[in-house]
């Protein structure tokens, strides 16, 4: 009793005590050994030999739960010791961080009009077909309507196309003359690789006096915007067709990955579409109550532009997350 006891006290750490609790307490150690024999001691002395083997197990047991408790204390001490952190101590700077892509592309784009005096305008997410069709001349039953892939809700709102019910907006609200851009997000129902339900948009207005702008303002304007975003690039102007437009016009540049000769990723013509552009259609003018005004509008992609400047090939990538393309852009 007395030398298992100082066996006990004298285990040096928790896992030679172990051996020492398997040697003694296990099922097949020293106690169970001993326990077994009371079926052999006579009748009159069982329950003075069980009491006796009870006392020492209840003594063992107790001896081993304090030098536990003492060799626990000894490990967590050296532990502590062991994993001590000076915080007074400069640590290893993290990585910096950067904004995503499209942000990065959508900050320079409105640095760009905000530094001509253009204002920057903002409206819901949640439109009504007022403001996302009939003030744009795209009345109900338009073919043009079916381009727009609309999301609808049961109450007749929608999310909104484009960014141009914010020009709506605008106009309602003020008088000319008007210099605005319209940043945000937009949504269709569209996906694929240069597609995806939710993007971004920046649309511009600028209303004046009749006679004041035209559409040679919208042009000059136009090419120093895409020579500020993608450099010394070709820009081109072709004739097109959008409703709250006349004349309309997309506008290209020349390809920024074969520079004009013809490649896969410009089908080979030698030029990219960027955005569109026009002189305000007059009914989009009679829908707000603007008379003896003129003005330009022009509508562009922000996603398109970061994959253009940043040579990215799916614009899926750009809302997956993967940090793998992220961190590129620190």
């Amino acid at each position: 009793m007395e030398t298992l006891q100082e066996r006990i006290k004298e285990a040096s750490s928790l896992e030679a005590l172990e051996k020492i609790r398997v040697e003694i307490f296990g099922k097949k150690g020293l106690l169970a050994a001993e326990f077994a024999k009371l079926k052999d001691v006579p009748g009159p002395e069982k329950k003075a030999f069980a009491e006796g083997l009870n006392h020492q197990k209840s003594a063992l047991q107790e001896t081993f739960e304090s030098t536990l408790a003492a060799l626990k204390a000894v490990a967590l001490e050296e532990q502590l010791v062991a994993e001590t952190i000076d915080v007074s101590l400069y640590g290893n700077l993290g990585e910096k961080g950067a904004l995503h892509p499209v942000a990065q592309t959508m900050d320079k784009i409105i640095d760009y009009f905000v530094a001509l005096n253009f204002s920057v305008e903002t409206g819901p997410l949640v439109e009504d077909d007022f403001h996302n069709f009939e003030a744009l001349n795209l009345p109900k039953h338009h073919p043009a309507r079916d381009m727009q892939d609309t999301f609808y809700f049961a109450d007749g709102g929608l999310l909104r196309t484009h960014t141009s019910p914010a020009q709506i907006r605008t106009m309602l609200k003020e008088k000319p003359p008007i210099r605005m851009i319209a940043p945000g997000a937009v949504f269709r129902r569209d996906y694929d690789l240069t597609h995806t339900p939710m993007f971004h948009q920046v649309e511009g207005l600028v209303v004046e006096e009749k006679g004041k702008v035209s559409f040679a303002n919208l042009k000059a304007i136009l090419t120093d915007f895409l020579h500020h975003m993608f450099g010394d690039v070709e820009v081109r102007f072709r004739p097109s067709f959008f409703p709250f437009t006349e004349p309309s016009a997309e506008v290209d540049i020349s390809c920024i990955f074969c520079k004009g000769s013809g490649c896969r990723v410009c089908s080979h013509t030698g030029w990219l579409e960027v955005l569109g552009s026009g002189v305000v259609d007059p009914n989009v003018f009679k829908a707000v109550g603007y008379e003896n005004v003129s003005g330009y509008a022009f509508g562009l992609g922000v996603e398109r532009f970061a994959m253009l400047m940043h040579e990215i090939p799916d614009l899926r990538s750009l809302f997956e997350g993967d940090i793998r393309l992220l961190e590129q852009f620190r």
